[in-house]
């Protein structure tokens, strides 16, 4: 798991906290502070899942490629 999903989640779960703190306070800074923090978690999860699926990709193509090269074929 890349760790710009971890980062994600937890800027979304303290995000979530500040807004909701800003909510009972009434304090619309705070409010809006974790507004955009969280909506900065959900950015960093989303590259960091990106950034997983590349990663992915990359192994099971390499993967396939040292197959090819044992066996002469594309499948173990």
């Amino acid at each position: 798991m890349d760790k710009q999903r971890v980062k994600g989640a937890i800027d979304q779960v303290v995000g979530s906290a500040k807004r909701h703190a800003g909510n009972l306070t009434g304090n619309t800074g705070t409010q809006a502070r974790g507004a955009v923090q969280q909506v900065k978690g959900k950015v960093e999860t989303a590259i960091g899942k990106a950034k997983d699926a590349v990663r992915d990709a990359n192994d099971n193509a390499s993967v396939q490629h040292q197959c090819k090269q044992k066996t002469g074929s594309g499948c173990c």
